[in-house]
């Protein structure tokens, strides 16, 4: 049995979060602690006074996401063209292994065009293989290796049917809450512009509608509008059901539409080279904050001045798979990519060797890869965040790799994302990702929240540094980013907490990216 109150109180916070997130300073993570009072990145300072007389070269950005809208009007002037590939041709042109790659690649759709949209867990596949191997395997035949994976099995079958069985439920209760909200609305026959005396006019059918209906006048006795309300209540019908019908679903299986062989780790001529996909709203809202034109007075402005996005598709509605993002790593680093952005993530690895290899790969070609951090509130330093930098084979970690935590434009305490990961030893900075304004498909603009987010400023300084300085390597921009950090001197709270702590105590870098500070010391170590 579920706690109503709960489920309220989810649909209050996410009408909430809309509420706040309009509050937002316009263009607040450019913008400067000192001449803005708000703390961003510090780009509009750094271009002003530091990088205006500077000469820069344009720099190959690897966005591997859900997809990217190539024909955005703030972007479709700085996407990649691989000018070494006659579109529409049906010819590997330029034999790097991709039939009419001029945007990128798309590792999540099949040789006939059609993508993948939505994936399971990996938790899911993960249970599959076990279940598949363990369940009618009797115990008393297995090797002491089998036990121990049997065993690792219970554990991970009673979390997943709990999750699996909650998310199902959920669904039904969004699904039933959703259509008594429509059914008031349309025996009012106001559409959606009732008011409180509406709905104390109004007779309910049921103790069921009595119960909506209350809910609605003390929702809307705070200010909250019913169009507000029912869009959160929309958002998480539409989140339960992906869950119930796909993430926790283990009969489903997405790569039939992609038509590789799966058990093939080192497979890589698979997809096709629709670089948007049926929903790219995440990764365009990553490209634009990266790269978005900075002057033409359209929707927003990018981090860096003088990029190339390249669009990689390898993150569905669900999990990524560690085979699309190793090879959609090395597809960008082949192709001319000099820092990644990575804004993904997952609890569960599969096959974490293979990305650690690609990771190597481009460490071993000078790329930098941008990661966030995740949006559990939780410390990765103890629950672990896929994929990682920290090799497993040998406890080395990687020195192209920034792992990026979310920052809010509030001050004071509440200067973290309540969502935001943390981690002392895994967590290298932090950057805004509360409220961030950026393109969205159809030449459009949204306001997003997620350590998604921040990880493209990151991406962005990374590559601004990378353009201004090009002698510099993959590990020396993290080093300066790291260490150019605005430092946050006061108490911040915990995210998803009011205990508070130390930034320093939760983060290696202990600060905020800051690209003014950063450019400064990319001039003193270049050579340029």
């Amino acid at each position: 049995m579920f706690n109503k109150k709960l489920i309220w109180s989810l649909l209050l916070m996410a009408a909430s979060s809309v509420a706040f997130g309009q509050n937002a300073p316009e263009n607040w993570f450019n913008l400067d602690n000192k001449a803005n009072k708000v703390l961003g990145v510090s780009t509009e300072k750094a271009y002003n006074e530091l990088l205006k007389d500077k000469k820069s070269v344009s720099v190959i950005v690897g966005v591997l996401d859900s997809g990217v809208d190539e024909d955005h009007e703030d972007l479709k002037s700085v996407m990649w063209i691989n000018e070494d590939e006659i579109p529409g041709n049906g010819k590997d042109d330029d034999n790097n292994g991709y039939v009419d790659d001029i945007y990128g690649w798309n590792f999540i759709g099949g040789k006939d065009g059609k993508n993948v949209e939505y994936d399971s867990y990996e938790m899911t596949r993960v249970y599959k293989k076990l279940m598949d191997k363990y369940e009618n395997m009797p115990e008393a035949s297995m090797s002491d290796d089998e036990k121990r994976g049997y065993q690792e099995f219970l554990e991970l079958k009673v979390d997943f049917l709990q999750k699996s069985i909650q998310s199902k439920a959920m669904f039904e209760i969004y699904s039933k809450s959703l259509k008594r909200f429509e059914a008031i609305e349309n025996a009012i026959g106001k559409g959606e512009n009732f008011t409180i005396e509406d709905l104390k006019n109004y007779n309910p059918s049921n103790s069921q509608e009595k119960a909506t209906i209350e809910k609605f006048i003390a929702y809307m006795g705070t200010g909250e509008k019913y169009s507000t309300i029912k869009e959160s209540l929309k958002q998480a019908y539409d989140h339960f059901d992906k869950e119930a019908n796909y993430a926790y679903n283990v009969n489903y299986n997405s790569r039939t539409i992609v038509g590789d062989d799966y058990n093939n780790d080192y497979e890589k001529d698979y997809g096709n080279n629709d670089v948007t996909g049926p929903d790219a709203s995440h990764g365009t809202h990553v490209a634009g904050i990266i790269g978005a034109q900075r002057d033409n007075n359209l929707g927003t402005k990018g981090v860096a001045n003088n990029v190339k996005i390249m669009s990689v598709r390898c993150v569905p509605d669900g999990d990524e798979r560690d085979k699309d993002v190793a090879n959609a790593i090395r597809y960008a680093v082949d192709n001319g990519a000099k820092v990644i952005n990575m804004s993904f993530g997952k609890a569960f690895p599969w096959n974490k060797k293979l990305v650690d290899d690609a990771v190597r790969y481009a460490e071993s070609k000078d790329v930098l890869l941008v990661h966030g951090a995740g949006n559990d509130s939780k410390n990765t330093d103890v629950n672990i965040n896929y994929p990682n930098p920290n090799y497993a084979d040998d406890n080395k970690r990687a020195s192209n790799w920034i792992e990026v935590g979310a920052s809010s434009w509030v001050g004071g305490k509440a200067r973290l994302a309540t969502f935001s990961n943390f981690g002392k030893k895994n967590v290298d900075v932090f950057a805004p990702g509360v409220s961030i304004y950026s393109t969205i498909p159809g030449s459009k603009y949204a306001s997003f929240d997620g350590t998604s987010m921040a990880s493209p400023c990151t991406a962005g300084v990374a590559a601004l540094i990378r353009s201004y300085f090009p002698d510099l390597t993959a590990a020396q921009v993290r080093i300066i980013i790291m260490k150019s950090t605005i430092k946050v001197k006061g108490k911040v709270y915990l995210p998803g907490t009011k205990k508070t702590t130390k930034l320093k105590k939760i983060s290696v870098s202990g600060g905020i990216v800051n690209a003014y500070k950063a450019v400064k010391m990319a001039d003193k170590m270049s050579k340029y």
